[in-house]
Formats: C-alpha cells, sequence, structure tokens
C-alpha cells in the first residue's frame, strides 16, 4: 500500500502545476491543510473520515468517491442520499462536503484534457466558500471548474460518474473520455 501511494506521488508530482507539492504520509501523522481531498474507493473513504474525526472540523473536504456497488452496475449509498452526504453524518460540525472531480478518470485528471479539449470539473456542495475553493483548484488544473448547486445534487454527479464507468467497455473508451457541457 505504501509503494503504491509514492508511486502515485511520484506521478502526480511530475504534473503539479503552480507550486502544488505532493507528499505522502501515514494517515495518523498526516498534516491537514484546508482543502482535503479523499482520493479513496468507496466505502474506505467513510473508514477514514471515521478515523480522522475531529481533525476534520473546520476543513473542506472533497469527495472524489463513485460509491459504486460490487458489481459496478449501480450506486451502493441510499437513493436519496450521496457518498459525501453519508460522510456529512460521521464528522463533527462545521466540516464542509464538496462532491467534484468523480466525473474525470484518473489519467484524464492527470492530463487536464481529453482529444485536446480542457475537462469540464462539476462541484457540488453547500458552501460558497467551499467550492470557491475547489474551483480555484480546477482552474489552478488548467480545467474548467462548473458550479452545479448544493450538496443534495451530489448524487446526480455520481449517477453521471455511473454512467461513465459503465460505457467505458461497450464504446471501447480505454478509461480517456470526459464529460464536456457545450453551448
Amino acid at each position: 500500500m505504501a509503494e503504491g501511494a509514492e508511486t502515485l506521488a511520484a506521478e502526480l508530482s511530475g504534473v503539479a502545476r503552480k507550486g502544488a507539492q505532493i507528499k505522502v504520509a501515514a494517515l495518523d501523522s498526516a498534516r491537514l491543510d484546508d482543502l482535503v481531498i479523499l482520493a479513496l474507493w468507496y466505502p474506505v473513504n467513510r473508514q477514514v473520515v471515521e478515523q480522522l474525526g475531529a481533525r476534520l472540523a473546520g476543513k473542506t473536504v472533497v469527495d472524489i468517491a463513485n460509491p459504486l456497488n460490487s458489481t459496478y452496475d449501480d450506486l451502493a449509498v441510499p437513493a436519496d442520499s450521496s457518498s459525501p452526504e453519508e460522510l456529512a453524518k460521521v464528522t463533527p460540525a462545521g466540516t464542509k462536503f464538496v462532491k467534484a472531480l468523480n466525473t474525470a478518470f484518473a489519467s484524464t485528471l492527470v492530463a487536464g484534457n481529453v482529444a485536446g479539449q480542457k475537462l469540464d470539473i462539476f462541484i457540488a456542495g453547500d458552501d460558497a466558500g467551499a467550492k470557491q475553493a475547489v474551483a480555484q483548484l480546477v482552474r489552478d488544473g488548467d480545467m474548467t471548474p462548473i458550479d452545479v448547486g448544493a450538496l443534495t445534487r451530489a448524487c446526480l454527479l455520481e449517477s453521471l460518474g455511473l454512467l461513465g464507468v459503465t460505457l467505458q467497455g461497450p464504446l471501447n473508451l480505454t478509461w480517456s473520455s470526459g464529460w464536456r457541457l457545450v453551448h
């Protein structure tokens, strides 16, 4: 597990922009900045949030998980909820959750584009400042942030993420596709 984290950190460091630094630390000793990105498989994200507990108070937590069921053909959260809404139930008051980055695949996030087109990154959350911080992170990655509204819309983003996952095989997309809002 630590070796995989080191490999990923090296890959991300190679494409980091605007002075971003990528570091690996054990969960119990990790320094949490104001913006915490949970780049974790669902439901591991819940276990990590429970372990971090009070350390998340006042932080902005970005949940990028697509909470897929074990057969990858549906979502594993209640139909009227989402991964960040479920996480909010087990975190201290004052923790601000944002859903973002879940509709882009890892390789396209690293590249920041698909077929030369900037990625659109959809953002849902209830705290305007938290969403602005995530939007700035997205802009710093040379992608386009799109605010889709309240955190209750995270379930829609997770459904869009599920659709993207289920289309990869039948359309032979090789995890190199993305969503773009055209107007």
